[in-house]
């Protein structure tokens, strides 16, 4: 076993009382160690003892922006063919086994990441390692599993189109927003793309993503370490390295002019609207104040952009969603709100262009903006709540992160932002040829 010693790494994190300034350097540890397997698996171990159960996360960095061309879907497909069985585990006795311990667990599969974890009693750990292993390298695939999984995505597709009668103008609106396939198609594929997957297709796209080089297993919660060590070694150590899939950043191309189109949507009850700003990060510091002006803008009742819309006083929109997004090395800005007729959903945009204007002429209160980063933190500390969220975070961290050495100023880094950063950012993202719409008008 080839390990690269990390360290351990104390995640800053600030407590609730006093001060910024001293909330801000009161800090108590995250401890966390990370090494690799000689076939390139990373592992990352954080213990806590607080309780006697262990998560365990496998994170691979694949998700629909690795989907060809024609092959949409495949993602979201594999997440649940991960549970069709493997070599030493029947179809759906993952599910069964978890269960019978007293275990919960769950998978997520985004733009760029496919995640499963699972929370058991910390005497289960070697259970799910082992039955992870089995997946990592014997996974069954075959034409009664595809084929049933099919089904069940294209049931999954129809019932979110039937909950969200807008689903189709969001995927209209991503093609505006993202000009090349890999970012712009549906996330959970069209539906002749669906039917059409091919078992080939299924078992290359395992081959080439679903590999020990391609993933992180990462372990939070009460367990030996040493011991813990030696299993996993056991039930990885041997899974042949893949090959090494090849990512090559695209630059954020596009021509630097508004652009607003109009769709009509006979499933629509009101009338609404996409607002979105591409966000091509010019500066290291940029996404941290543009994290802050989110909050500013759009977290919370009091947010600028809420308290314009949705206030009991002033009510003009009756849905409001939106934040930065991102996708792999892509981040957009976008909002999406439902009024209840034409009139309305103007008044909506020029609201929305006012309060980002009063940001770029003058400057938050040093309250607002404090208010903004103290909501920031204790939904930064959320995700970090109990070892599930910990596994998770991790995994989440290790792929958006250079390099996890990073994690302990990440905090910090957030916390130091100030109102000329914010205004900053507004001035360099949140320009008229920088903006798109999609407006959706009811037939």
């Amino acid at each position: 076993m080839v390990i690269k010693k990390i360290g351990v790494a104390s995640l800053a994190i600030v407590m609730a009382a006093g001060s910024l300034a001293a909330q801000t350097a009161d800090r108590y540890a995250f401890p966390f160690s990370q090494y690799q397997l000689r076939n390139g698996l990373q592992v990352i171990l954080a213990e806590d003892e607080s309780l006697p159960v262990v998560s365990i996360a496998v994170a691979y960095r694949v998700g629909s922006i690795h989907e060809p061309p024609g092959k949409s879907g495949l993602a979201y497909l594999m997440r649940n063919m991960m549970f069709s069985g493997s070599a030493d585990v029947p179809p759906q006795q993952h599910f069964n086994n978890i269960n019978r311990v007293g275990g919960k667990l769950n998978a997520n599969t985004s733009e760029d990441m496919s995640i499963f974890y699972q929370t058991v009693p910390s005497n289960q750990l070697a259970l799910v390692l082992w039955m992870e292993s089995d997946r990592m390298r014997f996974l069954e695939i075959t034409e009664d599993s595809l084929e049933e999984t099919k089904k069940n995505l294209l049931d999954i597709r129809l019932g979110r189109r039937n909950d969200n009668p807008y689903l189709e103008n969001q995927f209209s609106f991503d093609q505006l927003l993202y000009l090349d396939f890999p970012y712009s198609h549906p996330f959970l594929g069209s539906e002749d793309d669906i039917r059409n997957l091919t078992l080939d297709d299924v078992k290359n796209f395992y081959a080439a993503y679903y590999v020990p080089n391609n993933a992180v297993l990462c372990i939070t919660g009460a367990f030996n370490r040493i011991r813990t060590k030696e299993i996993i070694a056991r039930y990885f150590e041997t899974i042949p390295k893949g090959k090494d899939p090849s990512y090559v950043a695209e630059p954020f191309r596009y021509t630097k002019k508004q652009v607003v189109k109009t769709e009509e949507n006979p499933l629509a009850l009101a009338p609404a609207f996409y607002m979105g700003f591409r966000l091509s990060l010019s500066a290291p510091n940029d996404l941290y104040s543009l994290t802050i002006l989110d909050y500013l803008l759009m977290r919370g009742r009091s947010s600028r952009i809420m308290r314009r819309l949705l206030s009991p006083d002033n009510k003009i929109a009756y849905q409001l969603e939106g934040g930065i997004e991102k996708r792999r090395d892509r981040f957009t800005y976008k909002i999406f709100v439902v009024a209840n007729n034409p009139y309305w959903i103007s008044q909506c945009q020029s609201a929305v262009f006012s309060e980002l204007d009063k940001l770029k002429t003058a400057y938050p209160s040093e309250a607002e903006l404090a208010k903004a980063k103290n909501m920031f933190r204790r939904n930064y500390l959320d995700r970090i709540a109990t070892t599930q969220d910990k596994a998770i975070f991790l995994c989440e961290e290790y792929f958006a992160l250079p390099n996890l050495d990073e994690l302990p100023l990440e905090l910090e880094k957030y916390m130091k932002v100030t109102n000329p950063d914010v205004v900053t950012v507004v001035h360099r993202y949140f320009t008229t040829e920088n903006n798109l719409i999609l407006n959706i008008r009811t037939k």
